[in-house]
C-alpha cells in the first residue's frame, strides 16, 4: 500500500487523513523528533530567522543578510542558527567565508500536518 494513500488533496473536503493528532496518539519516537522542532521554533529569533530564510529570493539566505534585522551579536545569530539545523528545520552550505541556509520542506510539512485539524474534530464534545 501506498504512503501516499493517505495524504489529501488541495480542495478535498476529507481532510482528516492528514491530521495525526485526531487519527490517532504520537508514538514516543515520533513525539520526540517533533517536539525538537517545536522548541527549536519557541524562541522569537529562531522563527524569525525561519521566516526570514523562507521568505528570502531564491529560497536560501546567507548568514550576512541575517544579521541586520535583529538587534544581537552575530555569534548570537549564528547560535540560533545551529539550533535550527540541529533541529532539522534548517539546512545549511559553506561557501567561501559565508554560510547559506534554506528550510527543509519535509520538516514544515510534518509540523504542519500534525497542528491540522478538520473542523469536525475541532469542536468540543458535547
Amino acid at each position: 500500500m501506498s504512503k501516499q494513500a493517505g495524504l489529501s488533496v488541495l480542495g478535498q473536503d476529507d481532510v482528516a487523513c492528514c491530521a495525526p493528532m485526531v487519527r490517532e496518539p504520537l508514538g514516543e519516537e515520533a513525539a520526540a523528533e517533533l517536539s525538537r522542532m517545536f522548541k527549536a521554533l519557541s524562541d522569537p529569533i529562531r522563527l524569525r530567522l525561519l521566516s526570514l530564510i523562507a521568505s528570502h529570493e531564491g529560497g536560501e539566505a546567507c548568514v550576512c543578510d541575517l544579521t541586520g534585522p535583529f538587534d544581537v551579536s552575530q555569534p548570537t545569530i549564528s547560535h540560533h542558527l545551529k539550533v535550527l539545523r540541529e533541529a532539522g528545520l534548517v539546512g545549511s552550505e559553506r561557501r567561501g567565508t559565508w554560510v547559506y541556509y534554506w528550510v527543509l520542506p519535509d520538516a514544515l510539512a510534518q509540523l504542519s500536518a500534525l497542528l491540522q485539524t478538520p473542523a469536525a474534530s475541532a469542536k468540543r464534545p458535547a
